[in-house]
Protein backbone atom coordinates (compact mmCIF):
# COMPACT_ATOMS: atom_id res chain seq x y z
CA UNK A 1 0.00 0.00 0.00
CA UNK A 2 1.47 3.37 -0.99
CA UNK A 3 1.63 6.19 1.55
CA UNK A 4 0.84 9.81 0.65
CA UNK A 5 1.89 12.79 2.76
CA UNK A 6 -0.62 15.64 2.53
CA UNK A 7 0.47 18.83 4.28
CA UNK A 8 -2.19 21.35 5.29
CA UNK A 9 -4.82 18.65 5.00
CA UNK A 10 -7.11 20.31 7.55
CA UNK A 11 -7.49 23.42 5.41
CA UNK A 12 -10.09 24.11 2.75
CA UNK A 13 -8.62 22.49 -0.37
CA UNK A 14 -6.49 20.04 1.61
CA UNK A 15 -9.41 18.52 3.51
CA UNK A 16 -11.41 18.12 0.32
CA UNK A 17 -8.40 16.43 -1.28
CA UNK A 18 -7.82 14.04 1.63
CA UNK A 19 -11.44 12.94 1.50
CA UNK A 20 -11.28 12.59 -2.29
CA UNK A 21 -8.16 10.40 -2.18
CA UNK A 22 -9.56 8.11 0.53
CA UNK A 23 -12.72 7.63 -1.52
CA UNK A 24 -11.06 7.16 -4.91
CA UNK A 25 -7.88 5.20 -4.06
CA UNK A 26 -8.29 2.17 -1.83
CA UNK A 27 -4.61 1.31 -2.19
CA UNK A 28 -3.51 4.62 -0.64
CA UNK A 29 -2.82 5.52 2.99
CA UNK A 30 -2.86 9.25 3.82
CA UNK A 31 -0.77 10.98 6.49
CA UNK A 32 -2.04 14.51 7.10
CA UNK A 33 0.49 16.96 8.60
CA UNK A 34 -1.14 20.22 9.69
CA UNK A 35 -0.07 22.98 12.08
CA UNK A 36 -3.72 23.81 12.84
CA UNK A 37 -3.59 27.57 12.44
CA UNK A 38 -6.84 29.54 12.45
CA UNK A 39 -7.70 28.15 8.98
CA UNK A 40 -6.75 24.55 9.72
CA UNK A 41 -9.75 22.86 11.25
CA UNK A 42 -9.64 19.13 12.17
CA UNK A 43 -13.44 19.18 12.19
CA UNK A 44 -13.17 19.46 8.39
CA UNK A 45 -12.21 15.79 8.43
CA UNK A 46 -14.25 14.59 11.39
CA UNK A 47 -15.96 12.01 9.17
CA UNK A 48 -12.64 10.25 8.40
CA UNK A 49 -10.98 10.42 11.84
CA UNK A 50 -11.32 6.71 12.44
CA UNK A 51 -10.52 5.66 8.87
CA UNK A 52 -7.99 2.82 8.83
CA UNK A 53 -6.04 4.46 5.97
CA UNK A 54 -5.86 7.94 7.53
CA UNK A 55 -3.52 9.36 10.15
CA UNK A 56 -3.32 12.93 11.45
CA UNK A 57 -0.11 14.51 12.75
CA UNK A 58 -0.16 17.96 14.27
CA UNK A 59 2.97 19.88 13.36
CA UNK A 60 4.70 22.61 11.38
CA UNK A 61 6.19 21.90 7.94
CA UNK A 62 9.01 24.30 8.91
CA UNK A 63 10.01 21.94 11.76
CA UNK A 64 12.83 20.02 10.09
CA UNK A 65 13.25 17.48 12.91
CA UNK A 66 9.57 16.55 12.83
CA UNK A 67 9.35 16.46 9.03
CA UNK A 68 12.51 14.39 8.50
CA UNK A 69 11.37 12.00 11.24
CA UNK A 70 8.05 11.46 9.48
CA UNK A 71 9.77 10.84 6.15
CA UNK A 72 12.10 8.27 7.68
CA UNK A 73 9.30 6.56 9.60
CA UNK A 74 6.66 6.38 6.87
CA UNK A 75 8.72 6.30 3.65
CA UNK A 76 6.29 8.45 1.70
CA UNK A 77 5.65 7.44 -1.88
CA UNK A 78 4.31 10.91 -2.72
CA UNK A 79 3.97 14.38 -1.19
CA UNK A 80 1.27 16.98 -1.87
CA UNK A 81 2.08 20.31 -0.21
CA UNK A 82 -1.06 22.35 0.47
CA UNK A 83 0.27 23.88 3.69
CA UNK A 84 0.40 27.66 3.31
CA UNK A 85 -0.64 31.00 4.67
CA UNK A 86 -3.01 32.21 1.95
CA UNK A 87 -4.93 35.40 2.67
CA UNK A 88 -3.65 38.50 0.82
CA UNK A 89 -5.05 40.98 3.36
CA UNK A 90 -3.31 39.16 6.22
CA UNK A 91 -0.03 39.15 4.29
CA UNK A 92 -0.20 42.93 3.97
CA UNK A 93 -0.58 43.28 7.73
CA UNK A 94 2.20 40.82 8.63
CA UNK A 95 4.26 39.14 5.88
CA UNK A 96 6.52 37.13 8.23
CA UNK A 97 4.25 34.08 8.76
CA UNK A 98 3.96 33.79 4.97
CA UNK A 99 7.75 33.61 4.62
CA UNK A 100 8.06 31.10 7.47
CA UNK A 101 5.43 28.68 6.17
CA UNK A 102 5.34 29.21 2.43
CA UNK A 103 9.08 29.56 1.81
CA UNK A 104 10.95 27.97 4.71
CA UNK A 105 8.35 25.23 5.13
CA UNK A 106 8.55 24.28 1.46
CA UNK A 107 12.35 24.17 1.67
CA UNK A 108 12.18 21.85 4.69
CA UNK A 109 9.83 19.48 2.84
CA UNK A 110 12.06 19.51 -0.24
CA UNK A 111 15.09 18.81 1.91
CA UNK A 112 13.38 15.84 3.55
CA UNK A 113 12.29 14.53 0.14
CA UNK A 114 15.86 14.84 -1.06
CA UNK A 115 17.26 12.90 1.90
CA UNK A 116 14.57 10.25 2.17
CA UNK A 117 13.16 10.01 -1.34
CA UNK A 118 9.68 10.26 -2.81
CA UNK A 119 8.28 9.19 -6.17
CA UNK A 120 6.72 12.60 -6.75
CA UNK A 121 6.43 15.95 -4.94
CA UNK A 122 3.42 18.12 -5.82
CA UNK A 123 3.68 21.80 -4.90
CA UNK A 124 0.27 23.47 -4.71
CA UNK A 125 0.67 27.03 -5.94
CA UNK A 126 -1.66 29.78 -7.17
CA UNK A 127 -2.46 31.90 -10.20
CA UNK A 128 -1.52 34.95 -8.11
CA UNK A 129 2.18 34.31 -8.73
CA UNK A 130 1.68 35.59 -12.29
CA UNK A 131 0.37 38.97 -11.14
CA UNK A 132 -2.45 40.75 -12.94
CA UNK A 133 -3.47 40.80 -16.60
CA UNK A 134 -5.87 43.04 -18.51
CA UNK A 135 -6.63 40.93 -21.56
CA UNK A 136 -4.45 37.86 -22.10
CA UNK A 137 -4.34 34.55 -20.21
CA UNK A 138 -1.32 33.27 -18.34
CA UNK A 139 0.41 30.13 -19.59
CA UNK A 140 2.82 28.02 -17.57
CA UNK A 141 5.66 29.92 -19.25
CA UNK A 142 4.42 33.39 -18.27
CA UNK A 143 6.83 35.34 -16.01
CA UNK A 144 6.20 35.41 -12.28
CA UNK A 145 5.24 38.95 -11.23
CA UNK A 146 3.62 38.72 -7.77
CA UNK A 147 2.04 41.86 -6.31
CA UNK A 148 1.50 40.96 -2.63
CA UNK A 149 3.65 39.37 0.09
CA UNK A 150 1.42 36.28 -0.12
CA UNK A 151 1.91 35.90 -3.86
CA UNK A 152 5.63 36.63 -3.56
CA UNK A 153 6.04 33.91 -0.92
CA UNK A 154 4.28 31.39 -3.17
CA UNK A 155 6.42 32.43 -6.15
CA UNK A 156 9.53 31.98 -4.03
CA UNK A 157 8.39 28.48 -3.06
CA UNK A 158 7.80 27.64 -6.73
CA UNK A 159 11.32 28.77 -7.59
CA UNK A 160 12.75 26.67 -4.76
CA UNK A 161 10.92 23.67 -6.21
CA UNK A 162 12.42 24.39 -9.63
CA UNK A 163 15.88 24.72 -8.08
CA UNK A 164 15.60 21.43 -6.17
CA UNK A 165 14.38 19.70 -9.33
CA UNK A 166 17.34 20.96 -11.35
CA UNK A 167 20.05 20.81 -8.67
CA UNK A 168 19.12 17.59 -6.87
CA UNK A 169 16.80 15.73 -9.20
CA UNK A 170 13.78 15.95 -6.86
CA UNK A 171 10.74 14.93 -8.96
CA UNK A 172 8.66 18.08 -8.45
CA UNK A 173 5.46 19.14 -10.21
CA UNK A 174 3.80 22.50 -9.58
CA UNK A 175 0.07 23.15 -9.95
CA UNK A 176 -1.29 26.70 -10.12
CA UNK A 177 -5.03 26.95 -9.70
CA UNK A 178 -7.51 29.79 -9.98
CA UNK A 179 -9.90 30.82 -7.17
CA UNK A 180 -11.33 27.72 -5.51
CA UNK A 181 -14.76 27.64 -3.86
CA UNK A 182 -16.89 24.99 -2.22
CA UNK A 183 -17.49 23.28 1.17
CA UNK A 184 -15.25 23.91 4.20
CA UNK A 185 -13.77 27.23 3.02
CA UNK A 186 -12.81 29.57 5.86
CA UNK A 187 -15.33 32.45 6.07
CA UNK A 188 -12.78 35.21 5.45
CA UNK A 189 -12.91 34.38 1.73
CA UNK A 190 -15.36 36.11 -0.61
CA UNK A 191 -18.06 33.49 -1.16
CA UNK A 192 -18.48 32.10 2.41
CA UNK A 193 -18.14 35.62 3.85
CA UNK A 194 -20.97 36.91 1.69
CA UNK A 195 -23.17 33.92 2.51
CA UNK A 196 -22.64 34.35 6.25
CA UNK A 197 -23.18 38.12 6.22
CA UNK A 198 -26.30 37.86 4.09
CA UNK A 199 -27.81 35.26 6.44
CA UNK A 200 -27.14 37.59 9.36
CA UNK A 201 -28.55 40.64 7.55
CA UNK A 202 -25.15 42.34 7.64
CA UNK A 203 -23.55 44.50 4.97
CA UNK A 204 -21.89 42.74 2.05
CA UNK A 205 -18.58 44.63 1.64
CA UNK A 206 -17.32 44.85 -1.93
CA UNK A 207 -13.98 46.49 -2.71
CA UNK A 208 -14.43 49.46 -5.05
CA UNK A 209 -16.97 48.76 -7.77
CA UNK A 210 -16.36 45.02 -7.54
CA UNK A 211 -14.89 45.04 -11.04
CA UNK A 212 -12.01 42.70 -10.18
CA UNK A 213 -12.16 39.58 -12.32
CA UNK A 214 -11.44 36.07 -11.06
CA UNK A 215 -11.63 32.65 -12.67
CA UNK A 216 -13.66 30.36 -10.39
CA UNK A 217 -12.92 26.66 -9.90
CA UNK A 218 -15.07 24.27 -7.86
CA UNK A 219 -12.83 22.60 -5.28
CA UNK A 220 -13.70 19.03 -6.27
CA UNK A 221 -12.60 19.77 -9.85
CA UNK A 222 -9.26 20.96 -8.48
CA UNK A 223 -8.94 17.78 -6.40
CA UNK A 224 -9.52 15.67 -9.50
CA UNK A 225 -6.89 17.67 -11.40
CA UNK A 226 -4.28 17.35 -8.63
CA UNK A 227 -4.94 13.62 -8.40
CA UNK A 228 -4.46 13.32 -12.16
CA UNK A 229 -1.19 15.26 -11.96
CA UNK A 230 -0.11 13.00 -9.09
CA UNK A 231 -0.76 9.89 -11.18
CA UNK A 232 0.25 11.01 -14.69
CA UNK A 233 2.02 14.38 -14.49
CA UNK A 234 5.60 14.83 -15.66
CA UNK A 235 8.29 15.84 -13.13
CA UNK A 236 9.67 19.31 -13.73
CA UNK A 237 6.42 20.57 -15.25
CA UNK A 238 3.92 23.22 -14.19
CA UNK A 239 0.18 22.76 -14.76
CA UNK A 240 -2.38 25.58 -14.68
CA UNK A 241 -5.79 24.52 -13.32
CA UNK A 242 -8.70 26.87 -13.92
CA UNK A 243 -12.47 26.67 -14.05
CA UNK A 244 -12.74 28.59 -17.32
CA UNK A 245 -15.30 30.86 -15.67
CA UNK A 246 -14.33 34.50 -15.31
CA UNK A 247 -16.61 36.62 -13.15
CA UNK A 248 -16.40 40.11 -11.70
CA UNK A 249 -16.58 40.08 -7.91
CA UNK A 250 -19.82 42.05 -7.95
CA UNK A 251 -21.38 39.41 -10.22
CA UNK A 252 -20.45 36.68 -7.75
CA UNK A 253 -21.97 38.57 -4.83
CA UNK A 254 -25.17 39.27 -6.76
CA UNK A 255 -25.45 35.58 -7.72
CA UNK A 256 -25.10 34.58 -4.07
CA UNK A 257 -27.89 36.99 -3.12
CA UNK A 258 -30.23 35.58 -5.75
CA UNK A 259 -29.58 31.95 -4.79
CA UNK A 260 -30.07 32.72 -1.10
CA UNK A 261 -33.28 34.63 -1.84
CA UNK A 262 -34.61 31.63 -3.74
CA UNK A 263 -33.61 29.16 -1.00
CA UNK A 264 -34.93 31.29 1.85
CA UNK A 265 -37.97 32.56 -0.06
CA UNK A 266 -36.92 36.18 0.40
CA UNK A 267 -37.07 39.25 -1.79
CA UNK A 268 -33.74 39.27 -3.70
CA UNK A 269 -33.76 43.08 -3.72
CA UNK A 270 -33.48 43.13 0.06
CA UNK A 271 -30.36 40.99 -0.02
CA UNK A 272 -28.92 42.95 -2.95
CA UNK A 273 -29.53 46.09 -0.91
CA UNK A 274 -26.99 44.85 1.66
CA UNK A 275 -24.14 45.33 -0.82
CA UNK A 276 -21.84 48.14 0.26
CA UNK A 277 -18.97 49.41 -1.87
CA UNK A 278 -15.95 50.19 0.30
CA UNK A 279 -12.46 51.58 -0.21
CA UNK A 280 -10.05 48.86 -1.25
CA UNK A 281 -7.40 48.57 1.51
CA UNK A 282 -5.12 46.56 -0.76
CA UNK A 283 -4.55 49.45 -3.15
CA UNK A 284 -2.12 48.39 -5.91
CA UNK A 285 -1.68 44.96 -4.27
CA UNK A 286 -5.22 44.07 -5.36
CA UNK A 287 -4.75 42.51 -8.78
CA UNK A 288 -7.44 43.41 -11.27
CA UNK A 289 -7.73 40.15 -13.20
CA UNK A 290 -6.42 36.60 -13.04
CA UNK A 291 -6.91 34.33 -16.04
CA UNK A 292 -5.28 31.00 -16.81
CA UNK A 293 -4.66 29.18 -20.07
CA UNK A 294 -5.31 25.55 -19.04
CA UNK A 295 -4.80 23.92 -22.42
CA UNK A 296 -1.70 22.03 -21.19
CA UNK A 297 -3.43 19.92 -18.52
CA UNK A 298 -6.40 19.39 -20.83
CA UNK A 299 -4.32 18.23 -23.80
CA UNK A 300 -1.64 16.28 -21.93
CA UNK A 301 -3.68 14.71 -19.13
CA UNK A 302 -7.28 14.92 -20.39
CA UNK A 303 -8.67 16.98 -17.50
CA UNK A 304 -11.76 19.18 -17.78
CA UNK A 305 -13.74 20.95 -15.02
CA UNK A 306 -17.11 19.27 -14.51
CA UNK A 307 -19.00 21.84 -12.40
CA UNK A 308 -20.12 25.03 -14.13
CA UNK A 309 -20.15 28.09 -11.90
CA UNK A 310 -23.90 28.37 -11.33
CA UNK A 311 -24.16 24.69 -10.40
CA UNK A 312 -21.08 24.83 -8.16
CA UNK A 313 -22.17 28.06 -6.47
CA UNK A 314 -25.65 26.69 -5.79
CA UNK A 315 -24.10 23.54 -4.31
CA UNK A 316 -21.82 25.69 -2.16
CA UNK A 317 -24.62 27.90 -0.85
CA UNK A 318 -26.65 24.82 0.02
CA UNK A 319 -23.71 23.34 1.94
CA UNK A 320 -23.26 26.49 4.03
CA UNK A 321 -26.99 26.65 4.73
CA UNK A 322 -26.90 23.06 5.95
CA UNK A 323 -23.71 23.52 8.00
CA UNK A 324 -24.16 26.81 9.85
CA UNK A 325 -23.03 25.16 13.08
CA UNK A 326 -19.65 24.45 11.44
CA UNK A 327 -19.41 28.07 10.27
CA UNK A 328 -20.09 29.50 13.71
CA UNK A 329 -17.68 27.06 15.31
CA UNK A 330 -14.95 28.27 12.98
CA UNK A 331 -15.74 31.93 13.57
CA UNK A 332 -15.95 31.70 17.37
CA UNK A 333 -12.98 29.36 17.72
CA UNK A 334 -15.05 26.65 19.42
CA UNK A 335 -13.25 24.01 17.39
CA UNK A 336 -10.03 25.06 19.19
CA UNK A 337 -11.26 23.17 22.26
CA UNK A 338 -12.10 20.24 20.02
CA UNK A 339 -8.63 19.80 18.62
CA UNK A 340 -6.92 20.58 21.95
CA UNK A 341 -8.87 17.71 23.45
CA UNK A 342 -7.98 15.40 20.57
CA UNK A 343 -4.38 16.35 19.87
CA UNK A 344 -3.08 18.47 22.74
CA UNK A 345 -0.56 21.24 22.07
CA UNK A 346 2.80 21.31 20.31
Amino acid sequence: MRTLLVTGGCGFIGSNFVRYILEEHRDCRVVNLDKLTYAGNPANLKDVEGHRRYMFVRGDIADSVLVEGLFRKDGFDSVVNFAAETHVDRSLLDPLPFIDTNVKGTQVLLGAARCCGARIFIQISTDEVYGSTETEKFTERSPLEPNSPYAASKAAADLLCRAYQNAYGIPVIITRSSNNYGPFQFPEKLIPLMIRNALAGKELPVYGEGAQVRDWLYVEDNCRAIDLVLQKGHPGEVYNIGGGCEKRNIEVVESICRILAEKLKKDPEKLLGLIKHIVDPRGPAHDFRYALDCSKIKEELGWEPLADFEEGLRRTVEWYLENQEWVEGVITGEYQEYYQRLYGTR
